[in-house]
């Protein structure tokens, strides 16, 4: 499926052009290549390492996978002359955003109004998910779901769906008929939750064994434990979960931590006898280097050594900790203490699948701590960053030969106003200040393009 989009100014038509995909399994596009070979950290931008940026390069694809990248003014290997060249000058080529944490069933509640966390599941995101128990509910939303990601310039994420195993399926077969890169797995959550949204532990385990022998390592697929939070689940049932992570080679785990303060409050009262919120998980092993916590806003020292020394990682959400009143936080402190940051866009908490507005955001909420983040660690955090921390630098985060090619191609600005300030920054010469312009004024509007596995998945087409 070929999913097309618009933006302010024109509608977009629904098909991919011939070129989009050619006998041979070949492509080659035509444009500025930024991609990053190493972490930039919170350096000042022109003393930050790590940063490839290769104008008026063509990327070569074959059968999937990125063959070359080279100077356009450079010869094309034999055999590749009569590939059409797709021309994208002016146009940014980069790896596809890599979202760690974002909620399928949740486009149903984004954007609704007014309350914090317990009362946002409770009064949105509970109701919605049940809904979910019907198969042809979440076969569509599968489908609406990893169109809205394409749409933003995701390639990959690590995604929530709700407790019925259906959901989690219905996400795994639509995924993998693109070849796309997707970490999910039902949710566990046997209390403090409504009728048709518990499961017990026992039809918990089956389910997730039976997926996990399903989907588990077939083509690009992953398979998460997925602890909705520690307040929904009983100690049997963390647990099991925590057996299953030990059991099953290569599985993720997924869950979120220390959100907000009533949260933390809670589970404090639910499990008196463990020392943190974190420790409610790492003491049924589950916090290991395929770890992904959403949020960590409220840990302490210890919490912050837990995660360095696993190798598990927090999905920062900013959009998510801003609308819902969560919190702020402190990345620059994170880093210090050596633990793993990756991006995420926490939809429906979240109020934008655009990885480029949590970017935004997220400057947002440094700043209001007396960090300034660039936009060479926004952009490496939301790429090769993520691809390290969940173990798949060798496949996506780069445009590299060699890794699959999951890439975005970007317009530098959309709109008269971001149109100007990009060509300020740009007559500057300071490659990061227009990096930093795009960053803070663009968004899905700005995408051109979007190719998993060299395959195109998402195309704006401006048409009178």
């Amino acid at each position: 499926m070929t999913h097309s989009g618009t933006d302010s100014s024109a509608s977009a038509a629904a098909s991919a052009s011939p070129a989009d995909t050619v006998s041979s399994g070949r492509r080659v596009l035509w444009g500025d290549v930024l991609d990053f070979t190493a972490d930039p950290g919170f350096a000042p931008p022109k003393e930050a390492p790590g940063v490839r940026w290769r104008p008026d390069h063509v990327v070569l694809i074959e059968e999937g996978r990125i063959a070359a990248v080279q100077p356009h003014a450079k010869a094309l290997p034999a055999g590749w002359q009569d590939v059409p060249v797709e021309d994208h000058r002016g146009q940014l080529i980069m790896p596809g955003f890599i979202d760690t944490h974002v909620h399928c069933p949740q486009l149903d509640v984004i954007a609704s109004f007014g309350t914090e966390l317990l009362d946002w599941l409770n009064t949105y995101t509970f109701p919605a998910e049940r809904r979910y128990a019907d198969p042809a509910v979440s076969q569509a939303g599968a489908e609406r779901f990893l169109l809205a990601l394409w749409a933003h310039g995701t390639t990959t994420a690590v995604v929530f769906p709700t407790v019925h195993k259906v959901s989690a399926h219905a996400l795994f077969e639509q995924a993998h008929a693109q070849n796309m890169r997707l970490i999910t797995g039902k949710v566990l959550m046997n209390r403090h939750a409504p009728e048709g949204l518990r499961d017990d532990v026992d039809q918990a385990e089956r389910d997730c064994v039976d997926l996990i022998d399903l989907w588990h390592g077939k083509g690009r697929q992953a398979f998460a434990v997925t602890v909705r939070f520690a307040p929904t689940s009983t100690p049997e049932q963390l647990m099991m979960a925590g057996q299953l992570c030990q059991t099953y080679d290569g599985t993720y785990m997924q869950t979120h931590v220390a959100e907000n303060r009533d949260e933390v409050r809670w589970v404090a009262s639910l499990f008196p006898d463990a020392r943190s919120y974190l420790d409610v998980y790492d003491r049924d092993g589950l916090i290991g280097a395929r770890g992904v916590l959403a949020h960590g806003i409220w840990l302490d020292d210890r919490d912050r050594a837990v995660l360095r020394e696993r190798g598990a990682q927090i999905a920062h959400s900013p959009s998510s900790n801003l609308f819902l009143g969560s919190g702020l936080f402190d990345w620059a402190q994170a880093q210090q203490e050596g633990v793993n940051v990756s991006l995420a866009s926490d939809v429906g908490g979240g109020t934008s699948l655009s990885m480029l507005r949590n970017m935004a955001d997220a400057y947002k909420i440094q700043a209001l701590q007396g960090t300034r983040l660039t936009a060479w660690k926004a952009l490496y955090t939301a790429t090769l960053g993520a691809a390290r921390h969940l173990g798949l630098d060798e496949e996506i985060g780069q445009v590299e030969p060699g890794r699959m090619a999951d890439l975005a191609v970007w317009d530098w600005a959309v709109g008269p106003v971001a149109t100007h300030r990009d060509g300020l920054a740009q007559a500057s010469g300071d490659l990061h200040e227009r990096a930093f312009v795009w960053m803070t004024l663009g968004d899905e509007r700005n995408l051109a393009g979007t190719m998993i596995a060299g395959q195109t998945v998402y195309k704006k087409r401006i048409t009178a």
